[in-house]
């Protein structure tokens, strides 16, 4: 809920070179997302670093064995978080050279605003007599608490439980998450909230005559609860053709007036190709 979020993290690697490194760091929107214009975060959002892990050992049955740990500080370098190492033992069918890695941090609403710094190690623990450690470090904002549109992700479920990236094939359908957070309420103590999706083509022209709209509290089943700070939304997006697209979301506060937008790039592939 995105009344109780707090800082925490967690991460993974799902997934022969020599010489541990980390590379291609990225913030994205969600686990699979494309990269975020820039490291401003609102509070109640969700940072996530997306990197790639190069040159672990990689033993002859297609194991690897590796920790991972996470620390947040704020721009003092004082810790507010730290997440102990997680030891895996994973299995890499596909060989290669290359393991897409993440972390998160939810951001409180209660954060306060700043800078702060992410920083992930990673242990190649395949050989005990000559660990190697790396170490990444990436700054993000946090801003002072403001409506917007945050905690945007893609998914191939309506509850958002399977992480797709902005790739597909035609004949796939993608469910599009995300909150809008800290709107004003009318005399009525509900939120009045407009938030329109538009499919731009790779000429920056509208897909659609009208954009798709959804509305707040009609969404919410004509109610917000009092205490809530945000509201949960989603977009289905079926992928009915081939080509590039860009979704824009767009979310109107239609009692303060104030609006936010997010776009995310869309590429879209035959089927069979």
């Amino acid at each position: 809920m995105l009344t109780t979020l707090t800082l925490i993290a967690a991460m993974s690697v799902p997934g022969q070179a020599t010489g541990l490194s980390l590379t291609n760091p990225r913030i994205t929107y969600g686990e699979l997302g494309s990269p975020r214009p820039d490291t401003k975060l609102l509070p109640g959002d969700i940072f996530f670093l997306s990197f790639d892990i190069d040159g672990i050992k990689v033993s002859e049955s297609g194991r690897v064995k590796y920790g991972m740990a996470m620390e947040v500080a704020d721009a003092t370098g004082k810790s507010i978080f730290k997440q102990m190492p997680v030891d895996r033992d994973d299995f890499l069918p596909l060989g290669g050279t290359r393991l897409p890695a993440r972390a998160f941090v939810s951001v409180g609403v209660d954060q306060p605003p700043g800078t702060y710094i992410c920083k992930v190690t990673v242990t190649d623990m395949s050989v005990k007599e000559a660990i190697v450690t790396k170490t990444l470090e990436q700054k993000f904002d946090v801003l002072p608490r403001g409506f917007g549109v945050v905690q945007v992700y893609t998914a191939s479920d309506l509850e958002g439980k399977i992480p797709a990236p902005l790739v597909g094939v035609a004949g796939q359908a993608m469910f599009v998450h995300f909150a809008v957070i800290d709107f004003q309420r009318d005399a009525a103590k509900q939120p009045n909230i407009t938030i329109e999706m538009v499919v731009y083509d790779k000429d920056s022209k509208p897909t659609l005559l009208k954009p798709t709209l959804k509305s707040i509290p009609d969404e919410a089943d004509g109610k917000v609860d009092e205490k809530a700070v945000g509201v949960p939304m989603r977009f289905l997006v079926p992928l009915n053709r081939e080509g590039g697209f860009l979704i824009e979301l767009k979310a109107t506060d239609n009692v303060s007036k104030k609006t936010s937008k997010v776009y995310l790039p869309l590429r879209v592939f035959p089927a069979g190709s």
